[in-house]
């Protein structure tokens, strides 16, 4: 078969007519001009489609619409994967195994593929094309929806992974699915991203370099399943009996930078002199890349206004000597290589917050400062905490006894 036998067609051969004003492919008749227009769709969007213009002019599937749905909005950048990454998951949703090798996903035909897609929450339908290249096509367009920034994929895709992982639809291995997730992540590394089970038992991604887990919208308020309340309560007896330091590297540190703050440095405690009033300084970048710096003073008790505090609780008049000292000093960014003042100060707390501490500290600061205040007590950290899916600390998982299950001797 020759190029022109296949479909392809130059400038001279559309625009001179050496050619008849259709051509037969497959059992279509095709306008000349059509292909050649579908065939520069392809050229230009070669990062959408699988990588030849014969695929592009030859296949029934290919219609026009599918190109204009893939060109790029003006000023709006979508996630890219590498091909071989696309192709690759494409084929785990198909089904597609080589004959000699054990297969750990479930074949799926035309209309499966449709049914998978709905389980998405898309609206996608496959079209009766080669299956494979269709499903390369349907995950490209999901990667151009948009997405909050370059750690974390559309929300789409996110539920892609998530019904291709269930585990109820294991086989040929158990139901945490040790084969597919390591296939899967052979794929997704190269992009960045990795899979893991929650304890929900649902698949998540994460982005390796920033080790920040994708979710949904986090919602601190709203109900929780039975497991997140189980977790809750694990984390909240782990707050009580850890220390300052702890509480700072093993729960507040990973809940910030998955919160979307980076360049989180935490002060410590070993010379007091150097805190300036804060535990912890970081940065936060607007979508306009305007940069906010925050400073965190973190207490492990109860804060309250009484003159006189229970043993482990913080007096807020201590509060308010730190405020000032935070939002007066400078810190130094060497990613600009500058010293920058605090925008915001966080008042985080291990325990409760008390409303008359709240008040005591607002009106003991000026206009301008108090709009600086920031407060996150016992309560904001747990519900953050479990909305992000963040691995509990390995201090709150506990240990089962090695006697639990054994029965007594006699």
């Amino acid at each position: 078969m020759t190029r022109r036998d296949a479909g392809y067609f130059s400038l001279r051969d559309v625009f001179c007519r050496r050619e008849p004003d259709t051509t037969v492919i497959g059992n279509q008749s095709v306008p000349i001009v059509e292909q050649f227009r579908l065939a520069v769709f392809a050229f230009l969007e070669k990062e959408f489609v699988h990588d030849s213009l014969f695929v592009a002019v030859c296949a029934p599937s290919r219609r026009r619409q599918h190109y204009e749905s893939a060109w790029p909005r003006k000023g709006h950048h979508h996630m890219q994967f590498k091909e071989r990454t696309i192709m690759a998951l494409a084929d785990m949703i198909c089904g597609n195994s080589k004959p000699e090798e054990k297969s750990f996903f479930g074949y799926r035909s035309s209309s499966t593929l449709t049914r998978f897609f709905q389980d998405c929450d898309t609206d996608y339908r496959h079209d009766g094309s080669t299956r494979c290249y269709w499903v390369a096509w349907a995950l490209k367009e999901i990667l151009s929806e948009p997405h909050p920034n370059a750690q974390t994929p559309p929300a789409t895709f996110s539920r892609v992974i998530s019904v291709l992982m269930d585990q109820s639809e294991a086989q040929n291995e158990g139901k945490d699915r040790p084969g597919a997730l390591a296939l899967v992540n052979t794929a997704l590394v190269r992009e960045g991203f990795e899979g893991f089970y929650g304890e929900d038992r649902k698949c998540y991604l994460r982005h390796i370099p920033t080790r920040t887990v994708v979710s949904s919208a986090t919602d601190p308020h709203r109900p929780f399943s039975a497991s997140e309340l189980k977790k809750r309560q694990q984390l909240l007896t782990y707050l009580q009996a850890v220390t300052e330091d702890d509480l700072i590297c093993e729960v507040l540190l990973p809940l910030f930078r998955q919160l979307g703050f980076h360049r989180i440095t935490a002060v410590g405690h070993k010379d007091k002199a150097l805190e300036y009033g804060k535990d912890v300084w970081m940065k936060f970048t607007l979508p306009t890349q305007h940069i906010l710096y925050f400073g965190i003073q973190v207490k492990i008790g109860k804060i309250d206004s009484s003159g006189i505090t229970k043993q482990g609780n913080a007096n807020v008049a201590e509060i308010h000597n730190q405020v000032i000292m935070m939002l007066g000093h400078e810190i130094f960014d060497p990613e600009i290589g500058k010293r920058v003042l605090v925008d915001h100060a966080f008042i985080v707390s291990g325990g409760e917050i008390t409303k008359s501490a709240r008040n005591w500290l607002g009106n003991k600061l000026d206009a301008s400062k108090r709009s600086q205040l920031l407060f996150m007590d016992k309560d904001d950290i747990l519900n953050l905490f479990v909305v992000t899916n963040l691995p509990l600390p390995k201090g709150a998982i506990p240990v089962a006894s090695p006697f639990a299950n054994d029965e007594p001797p006699f």
